[in-house]
This record gives structure tokens, C-alpha cells and sequence, in this order.
């Protein structure tokens, strides 16, 4: 599989969030306490020494991009997953981005600013589940990318339909989330994305064996 642009991601994405915290550190006394973790309320619960909490979000960008670039190599189904490039690229490019974004947020808050934390999360999830749900029925059957059930990874035409039907799901549940973000309190927000996810996964769980079950080429599950 390609990686090279997604540690080309993952290299800007890091280089943006350093070069954002080192100047946001000349504004901020040092020891100075910031904001790092919001409740579904919005308002801030939890803080730390501004150098780590600035620190914390490149580091993490670094981590996640290098383990999502070497991962693929071990998948058993590494063909498939090399014909799922395009879908795994963006899908992971998008996680990148979010974070990178949720850094921009950190750096605002720890500046002083009131920001709609919350709310910006709940608009980038959605939009997250929207890129994600685009790309979920151009993958193939593989251990590392994609909705896997005992029935999706033994049968082919399990695989292909569920995927379909959860492409669907993942950019409805993600448009709505978005929706309720920008126009409700952050509370439904949280609600909204839980009951998406939660009956999303039900159905998707039940139609793979579905399928599986009336699939004269499935493989023992």
C-alpha cells in the first residue's frame, strides 16, 4: 500500500500543530493552567500545565499517523487492503485533519478564548462519519478496515452489501449530527451521535449475518 501521502498528512499536520503551540507558548505565562477536556455541558472539567497540554495533541497526530501508515503491512488481507488505498487514505486523512482541527480549538481556549468547544466537536465528528460513510463501500474484505462481523469477513457478498447499507448510515448519522451541533444545546449533540451509532451498529450486526445466512458462497463464520 501507498503510505507516503498519509505521512505526508501526518507531517504537515504535526508541523501546523507545533509551529501553532510554540507561538501560542510566547503568549502564555509559563505554569499557566489551560483548559483540556470539556463536559457535554461545554464547559471545561479538566486541566493541565499549558507546555503539555499544547505538546499533547502534535504528539498524539505523530503517534496515530506513523501506526496507521505501518498497521496495513500485518493485515492478512493486505491485497484488499491495498485495492481499499483510496478509502483508507482519505478515511485516515480525515481523522488527521479532525484532530488537527480539535488542536486549533485547544490553542483558541488556552489563549482565553470562549470557545463553542462542544459544538465544534459535535460539527467535526459529523463531518467525520460523513467522509468515512462516503468511502465505506469502495473497501474489500480485510481485518483492519471496514465494519467487521464474524459474516461480513466470511462471505464476500455480506462484506459488499453491509457496507453499502453502513456507507449510508455512517453519512446519515454524521448529517444529523452535524445539524443538531450548529442549531441545538451541545447535550443533544452527544445524544444524537450515541442513538446513530448504537442503531446503526444493531442493524449493521444483524444484516451481515442476514446476508451471510443466504449467501451460497459464504465461508463457516
Amino acid at each position: 500500500m501507498r503510505t507516503r501521502p498519509l505521512l505526508w498528512i501526518t507531517g504537515i499536520s504535526v508541523a501546523f500543530q507545533a509551529a501553532l503551540s510554540a507561538w501560542a507558548l510566547t503568549q502564555i505565562p509559563a505554569g499557566t493552567q489551560v483548559p483540556i477536556h470539556w463536559g457535554i455541558d461545554g464547559r471545561p472539567d479538566g486541566y493541565a500545565d499549558a507546555l503539555l497540554a499544547l505538546l499533547l495533541t502534535p504528539g498524539i497526530t505523530l503517534l496515530l499517523g506513523l501506526l496507521l501508515a505501518v498497521v496495513p503491512s500485518f493485515d492478512p488481507r493486505r491485497g484488499n487492503l491495498v485495492r481499499s488505498s483510496t478509502a483508507y487514505l482519505w478515511i485516515c486523512g480525515a481523522v488527521l485533519v479532525f484532530i488537527a482541527g480539535l488542536h486549533v480549538v485547544l490553542v483558541l481556549a488556552a489563549l482565553g478564548n470562549d470557545v463553542e468547544v462542544t459544538r465544534f466537536i459535535g460539527v467535526g465528528i459529523g463531518a467525520l462519519f460523513a467522509v468515512i460513510g462516503n468511502f465505506l463501500g469502495k473497501t474489500r474484505s480485510s481485518w483492519f478496515l471496514g465494519i467487521r462481523t464474524p459474516w461480513t469477513l466470511s462471505s464476500e457478498l455480506s462484506w459488499t452489501r453491509t457496507h453499502r447499507l453502513g456507507g449510508i448510515l455512517f453519512v446519515a448519522v454524521g448529517l444529523i449530527t452535524m445539524l443538531v451541533s450548529l442549531v441545538l444545546p451541545p447535550e443533544a449533540f452527544f445524544l444524537t451521535l450515541m442513538i446513530g451509532v448504537l442503531g446503526s451498529v444493531v442493524v449493521l450486526f444483524a444484516y451481515s449475518y442476514f446476508v451471510w445466512r443466504d449467501d451460497p458462497d459464504r465461508r463457516p463464520s
